[in-house]
């Protein structure tokens, strides 16, 4: 106290014991500052970065390749028509350790290809690739050889995304002077000795890809490029109307791919990236559809299991309650007394009985459009399609899958009701999700089973040989023109009926992935479902 005295009556100490403390708060600020400083810049290193110590990795695609064949550019014993395009990679290290590798992907696509082989068999277009000087001769899902003196993969009827190279390495050693990977790409139409004339107008759109990232496939490519091979193998049959023996004039028609049989692997864990997926997010797969015809495959689901009202709600007119209809027949795995009934539309303003009427329907617009969506979260809720439902009529459950199919995308709906529900005519709201269409049960049998009516899909040799069935009553998208309130629903020993609206009845969601979400694990069992990109 006296030394402190004494300063404040000494002027010259006084100013020197204020100018010390002034120094020490200032040194102490900017060391806690250099150290706050020194922790923000470590937490954003991977967000903000000096150009003095980031390797620089590029890509140069090279001019696009372009083959003309016509008479002129291919006259009879000419020469053969050849493209040519080079690609490279370049990375140059970064100035402080002046050394970086890296690993990078090639890939080669070829779309919208309407070329044939004009005498049944030869190959006419061969695809070489080098990098630099060194030949790649493995490419998978193209076959290489030596076609008619030229060497190189065959190509002439060949689409889709082939992998040329996959973590493929580039080092550098220097700060001013860039490594260089070319990859030159050869495409040769060979000028043969038989008419080729089929071929001229026809074309092929290619594309070179060098990226730092692997290309996962969309999950509709993996399953129609790599699940399905033949028709029926891995429960998988192409519907392109021809059909087999066994089911000659029953097929859909519309170029899908559908799962059919007892227990096919086409589960689905969505909604859940644990790595052991939960029951409740388990989906499986209706199938592999085009409906739009732009080319572009979506992926249809349908919830494995049933729903509870902490999934659908309560709110709305259309819950009716815990499911009571008896569950001797029900094949799943949760406890039944969590299970949820909702009527289809319980509008007494059509009927006391209901109406068949979706747009109107409260199960569409409440409990699966909003609720069921914001139970899945907006990161996976957006990876579903808006889509159009089909909502086309039929009077009687006695038709088979082919006839409920074409009724339900031809026929009127009753009435005054639309044939089609979808963002174009929803007012705002959402359609994604929906209910599984009669023709999809109907599809889910074996295939043998397809000339049959799904009234009859009771017989346990049909029930018991259908994955979609699974043992209570549930209700369909299709609704009934019989009457107002009709719609069509599948009771608990796998026939299909039509009902009442306001009856309550099971409901399993069902909804379209949209075309670009990617394939990454899973070979579609329960035990290892297929997981797909976030």
């Amino acid at each position: 106290m006296k030394l402190i005295n004494r300063i404040k009556n000494n002027k010259l100490l006084y100013f020197l014991g204020v100018l010390i403390i002034g120094l020490l708060i200032i040194l102490i600020v900017r060391i806690t500052y250099a150290y706050l400083g020194a922790s923000i810049n470590e937490a954003k290193g991977n967000i903000t970065l000096n150009s003095d110590d980031v390797d620089e990795l590029k890509f140069n695609i090279g001019d696009p390749l372009s083959i003309n064949a016509t008479p002129t550019t291919l006259p009879e014993n000419g020469e053969n028509l050849v493209s040519s395009s080079t690609s490279s990679a370049s990375l140059l290290a970064n100035t402080t350790s002046d050394t970086a590798e890296y690993g990078y992907y090639v890939y080669f696509k070829i779309s919208n290809n309407s070329f044939i082989y004009s005498d049944g068999s030869t190959p006419e277009i061969i695809l070489t690739v080098k990098q630099g000087e060194n030949v790649i001769t493995n490419i998978e899902g193209l076959t290489y050889g030596t076609f008619s003196g030229v060497s190189g993969f065959d190509i002439t009827t060949a689409s889709g995304l082939f992998n040329v190279a996959s973590s493929y390495s580039i080092t550098s050693n220097s700060s001013t002077s860039a490594t260089v990977q070319e990859w030159t790409f050869t495409i040769t139409y060979l000028n043969l000795g038989f008419d080729q004339s089929a071929n001229f107008g026809n074309s092929m759109t290619t594309e070179v890809m060098l990226q730092k990232d692997e290309v996962k496939p969309t999950l509709a490519d993996y399953i129609i490029n790599d699940v399905y091979t033949t028709d029926g193998e891995n429960g998988l049959y192409y519907h392109d109307g021809v059909g087999s023996y066994t089911n000659a004039g029953q097929e859909a028609g519309d170029n899908s791919y559908r799962y059919s049989g007892v227990n096919p692997n086409n589960y689905v864990c969505f909604g859940s990236d644990a790595e052991t997926c939960p029951d409740e997010y388990l989906y499986r797969i209706i199938g592999v559809f085009d409906e739009d015809g732009d080319g572009e495959y979506n992926v249809k689901l349908i919830k494995a299991d049933y729903t509870t009202s902490n999934m659908l709600g309560t709110d709305g007119r259309d819950y009716y309650g815990n499911y009571n209809n008896g569950n001797s027949n029900y094949k799943g795995s949760m406890n039944t007394s969590t299970l949820a009934a909702y009527r289809w539309n319980y509008d007494t303003s059509v009927s006391s009985w209901g109406s068949n009427n979706w747009t109107t329907s409260e199960l569409n617009k409440i409990n699966l459009n909003t609720n069921y969506l914001n139970y899945l979260g907006n990161s996976w809720n957006s990876m579903i399609e808006d889509s159009t439902w089909h909502l086309g009529g039929t009077t009687s459950s006695g038709n088979t899958a082919k006839s409920f199919y074409t009724g339900e995308r031809n026929n009127a709906g009753y009435g005054s009701n639309p044939t089609t529900y979808g963002p174009e005519n929803a007012n705002g709201n959402s359609t994604k999700i929906g209910l599984m269409y009669a023709s999809d049960y109907g599809y889910a049998a074996y295939p043998e089973a397809w000339a049959t009516y799904i009234y009859d899909y009771d017989s346990s040799a049909i029930k018991e040989n259908n994955w979609l069935y699974m043992g209570l009553y549930e209700w369909t998208m299709v609704p009934s023109s019989f009457g107002s309130d009709y719609v069509f629903r599948l009771d608990d020993y796998g026939t299909l009926n039509s009902t009442n609206a306001y009856v309550g009845s099971s409901v399993r969601p069902v909804f379209y992935l949209k075309s670009n979400i990617s394939y990454v694990s899973g070979d579609g069992t329960k035990a290892s479902p297929f997981r797909i990109a976030v």
